[in-house]
């Protein structure tokens, strides 16, 4: 099957490259019987792609099952796994086959494997390296030929650092990794599955499907979409029940986006001794540093103030001043006015002081468009790694696709 028909097959919309090139990764690793790992948001549709590999290789006529991992209880997901023997506990009233044994000669998908308690991670961990396993209540070893698709949607180094993931089963796991991209970085597909979704949606219900006005087409664009295309589904379907109007203006789509900000900054990095909940946007956090900035620089104003009032300090104390004012202004000592320049300052001619105070307050002053601040890091970073993207987005801590983005968005050069 070529990329189309995959997508046609298997219900996948879009044309971002990133998910092309993911299903490229499975229709190319169907072949084999290599484990793959599938990483990516909750709402990104990582369920499409086992089918995907499953349904192209040689096992497409053996059993499929799929597992979440994530709904059932730890006492029973080795039994339900591995199966267990008549009596091994209460409730085993008979001998029961556990999904790898069904599946052998096929493929099981293990969806939110890092849910997995340790004890049956220890015993997945076999079933990879020798195809065995025992039953829970026996001791009888039994072989099994399954292939192993495993998906997540939470940081795997960042559990196994923690403990709660083993880091030899995560590399077993993670023989040929497949990402898939969040629904943020797909541009244009946003406007094509909320297509797809209203049509749909008017089909089943005899309706006429919502349109999109201009100006609610940006909006949805901007948005986030920290649901993926789960999120984007059901805010369709919302649209399509509760509004009269199947022209969806920007006002209506905004009562459905929770927590909308129509300007994406780059992610700053979180430093050491810095609590995640301290901001709740970024927004909030370079507002944070502008006003603290300004605050600093106020507060140098008023001390250099001080200092031009007072002549009647003694040379040491005159001396440090003059430092602080050579690193405020940039001037060499010879160019600072001495103390008899002070003096001649309070007397009735003050205007060249004032003028000096004033000066000040143009030099600190700083534009507070987040547009223009957003363009300066972006500049900075290009700068700092010499118009190299890869590792400019990595100092910004955003993916390359959106810094690419926003370079194309500001004309950047």
């Amino acid at each position: 099957m070529d990329l189309q028909q995959i997508k046609q097959r298997f219900g996948i919309i879009g044309n971002d490259p990133g998910l092309e090139r993911s299903i490229d990764i499975a229709k190319q690793v169907a072949p084999t019987d290599l484990s793959v790992f599938i990483s990516g948001e909750s709402g990104t549709g990582k369920e499409a792609f086992p089918q995907i590999i499953h349904h192209s290789g040689s096992r497409k006529h053996g059993p499929y099952i799929a597992v979440n991992c994530g709904a059932i209880p730890d006492g029973t997901i080795d039994s339900e796994l591995f199966g267990h023997e008549k009596g091994s506990f209460t409730g085993a009233h008979d001998t029961r086959k556990g999904y790898f044994e069904e599946a052998n000669g096929g493929t099981v998908f293990l969806d939110e494997v890092a849910e997995l308690p340790l004890s049956t991670q220890v015993r997945l961990l076999r079933v990879l390296e020798t195809g065995e396993f025992i039953r829970v209540g026996s001791s009888k070893v039994l072989k099994t030929n399954v292939r192993i698709i495993a998906a997540t949607n939470i940081d795997i180094p960042q559990a196994i650092k923690s403990g709660k993931f083993r880091e030899d089963l995560y590399y077993r796991l993670n023989t040929v990794p497949i990402s898939i991209p969040p629904l943020r970085d797909r541009g244009n597909d946003i406007l094509l599955l909320f297509r797809k979704f209203a049509a749909d949606f008017a089909e089943n219900y005899r309706m006429p499907a919502v349109l999109l006005s201009e100006e609610a087409k940006q909006v949805l664009l901007k948005y986030e979409w920290p649901g993926n295309v789960r999120q984007l589904k059901n805010i369709t379907e919302q649209l399509s029940i509760i509004e009269k109007d199947r022209e969806v203006t920007p006002e209506t789509l905004l009562r459905y986006l929770p927590e909308y900000n129509d300007t994406r900054l780059p992610a700053l990095i979180k430093k050491d001794g810095i609590s995640e909940e301290a901001f709740n946007t970024e927004r909030e956090i370079l507002y944070k540093v502008l006003f603290d900035m300004k605050r600093d620089m106020n507060d140098l104003k008023k001390l250099v103030g001080e200092i031009m009032m007072k002549g009647d300090v003694g040379s040491e104390v005159q001396d440090d001043n003059a430092k602080i004012i050579q690193n405020l202004y940039g001037k060499s000592e010879e160019v600072l006015p001495g103390r008899e320049e002070f003096m001649r300052r309070e007397s009735p001619r003050r205007e060249p002081m004032e003028d000096h105070i004033q000066d000040t307050e143009e030099i600190t002053e700083e534009s507070l468009s987040l547009e223009d601040k957003e363009i300066e890091l972006i500049k900075k970073a290009l700068d700092k790694h010499r118009g190299k993207r890869k590792y400019a987005a990595q100092e910004l801590g955003i993916s390359e696709r959106t810094l690419y983005r926003k370079i194309k968005e500001h004309n950047i050069e």
